[in-house]
């Protein structure tokens, strides 16, 4: 009786959503081969305001610099779950990141505000997770700091068409590390449309700054 009354509660502001002009991809893996191609030349080519959507966030891929055990890795990580020493030997890599792409400090309390809001009011646009700064202000910010330049900025997740739903906003993807990045908001907005009883539905990715690997200079 609870769920049922908690579904029907979970209902979004009336809406119109203007992503419908953009790119539209069946699954992350479909963006992921867009994304290659769109950057193929390398470098420092870089595409610049890219922004799609993915309509299946259930949908997992893997790839060679990305296989499970990475994807798993890095996931836990960055909801902060516990990883083990052997797990972090075996798969981190300068390659598949650094301190750009660590989003693991205060996740789970952001995760559970999302919750917390959603639940509270449905139609609150105030369910944000924010990955601006690991520790220090934004007045503090300093080009030269990886750890201060995330390149995920903020997930904004919303309650539309009785779905959970999000919008992803990027300084940088580099389309190599894509798969990892997309694992993981997988993974957060499967956990939140759990713990609200929702499905999860379409994921619109906003990105900045695009290119193919990172060889690009001063991503």
């Amino acid at each position: 009786m609870r769920a049922s009354v908690l579904r029907l509660a979970l209902r979004g502001s009336p809406s119109r959503n203007l992503n419908v002009g953009y790119p539209r991809f069946r699954t992350s893996e479909d963006m992921y081969k867009h994304l290659r191609g769109l950057t193929e030349q390398g470098g420092d080519f870089t595409v610049r305001n890219f922004v799609g959507v993915i309509e299946d966030m259930t949908h997992r891929f893997e790839t060679p610099l990305f296989p499970a055990g990475a994807l798993d890795f890095y996931t836990k990580k960055n909801m902060g779950w516990p990883y083990t020493q052997e797990e972090s030997d075996k798969w981190q890599m300068e390659e598949r990141g650094g301190e750009q792409g660590d989003y693991r400090d205060g996740m789970q309390e952001k995760i559970a505000n999302v919750i917390a809001c959603l639940k509270s009011e449905p139609r609150s646009k105030r369910a944000i997770i924010p990955i601006p700064f690991s520790s220090e202000g934004s007045k503090t910010v300093d080009w030269t700091n990886k750890g201060q330049t995330k390149c995920c900025r903020e997930l904004h997740l919303y309650i539309e068409d009785s779905q959970l739903k999000c919008t992803g906003i990027l300084r940088m993807q580099n389309a190599n590390i894509f798969p990892k990045n997309i694992h993981f908001f997988q993974t957060l907005l499967l956990h939140v449309g759990s713990e609200l009883e929702l499905p999860v539905g379409e994921y619109t990715h906003w990105i900045s700054n695009l290119c193919f690997d990172r060889d690009a200079i001063s991503c």
